[in-house]
């Protein structure tokens, strides 16, 4: 794989060269950004996938929830609806796609919409007898036709994007350029104890200017698993023999967090759909086991005849320090945006 990404190599520079092109068409106002009158936070990445993208959603939600009326817009991946969709008690993962039907069953104050059109979405969210004060826009980092009114950026700790390359070669969707855009920049799946002086080490590795804010995160695992009826500590069920199960982008530090030697990994594709066949194999292979699942998994397969035996661990995004001081640049943006 990585030969053939060597070779692919001058496919990577046509597609930075395309990519800068239409950055630079946005950047100068020759492509239109449309943007709104209500606040408009965008979480997103330069690479594709696994930086922890909706643990931080989760996080935004948690922060300003209690205080204003939220709305999350996500693209909706591999769902089987088209178009704009407002999530509703008739709502599944196969209507929404997983994260946003997660967010769904999570925060029932919140409205979970998805739409592949972000201007379209956020039109539609406004055009609602109980509009959002605020809305959030799920990996949507490279959608230009929305200007965001606050942009966040993440890299995951071990595949930060100074050190990545453009598709097909290496995993960015865009040039590493394009981080300027960032208010805030957040470094996740960090170690626990990361020290200030590595911290400083990368914030100049990443090349940020003086105004932007970076902060640090490291995934933070429940104590419990959670069942349809009921709840076990995890440092019981990590005693016992059990299928651990991830359709995730990169499931070794979850793996890791639970398994012992008598466990055994199920590894599928990131937003896996699981067909009846997959069911019949994972119940097989876990032969009377516990089953225990990432929670956007678990959204997938609560329905499924495997709920009997299916657990799932969450887990949420935690600041190694300075959290104080996100919450306030993420509050303050709020308040002085909202429309009165």
């Amino acid at each position: 794989m990585n030969l053939l990404r060597k070779i692919l190599f001058p496919f990577a520079i046509l597609y930075g060269l395309i990519a800068s092109v239409r950055n630079f068409l946005f950047d100068k106002g020759i492509l239109k950004s449309t943007s709104f009158n209500v606040p408009v936070i965008a979480v997103g990445n330069l690479s594709v996938g696994g930086t922890g993208k909706t643990p931080q959603i989760e996080y935004l939600i948690r922060l300003l929830s209690n205080k204003y009326k939220i709305a999350t817009l996500s693209r909706g991946y591999k769902r089987k609806s088209e178009g704009f969709v407002l999530a509703d008690e008739n709502s599944n993962a196969e209507i929404l796609g997983d994260e946003p039907f997660q967010f769904y069953q999570k925060f029932t104050n919140v409205q979970v919409a998805v739409d592949a059109n972000r201007t379209n979405g956020i039109t539609r969210l406004l055009s609602q007898k109980e509009k959002p004060q605020v809305i959030l826009l799920d990996d949507a980092y490279q959608h230009r036709k929305v200007k965001a009114g606050f942009y966040i950026l993440l890299t995951s700790f071990d595949d930060l994007y100074a050190d990545d390359f453009m598709l097909p070669t290496g995993n960015l969707r865009e040039s590493r350029n394009g981080a300027n855009r960032a208010n805030i920049v957040v470094v996740t799946k960090c170690p626990k104890n990361l020290s200030e002086e590595k911290q400083a080490e990368i914030r100049l590795k990443l090349k940020l200017n003086c105004s932007q804010q970076i902060f640090f995160t490291f995934i933070d695992y429940d104590t419990v698993i959670y069942g349809k009826e009921e709840k076990i500590a995890v440092n019981e069920i990590k005693l016992e023999s059990k299928l651990l199960l991830a359709g995730i982008a990169k499931p070794k530090p979850f793996f890791d967090h639970l398994k012992n030697q008598n466990d055994e990994c199920l590894t599928f594709p990131d937003h896996h759909h699981f067909s009846d066949a997959d069911l019949d194999s994972i119940q097989n292979k876990a032969n009377g086991r516990k089953i225990i699942s990432t929670e956007k998994d678990y959204v997938r397969l609560k329905d499924s005849k495997l709920i009997s035996q299916l657990y799932y661990l969450p887990i949420k995004s935690t600041f190694i320090n300075h959290q104080q001081n996100f919450d306030i640049s993420i509050l303050e943006y709020v308040k002085e945006n909202l429309e009165h």
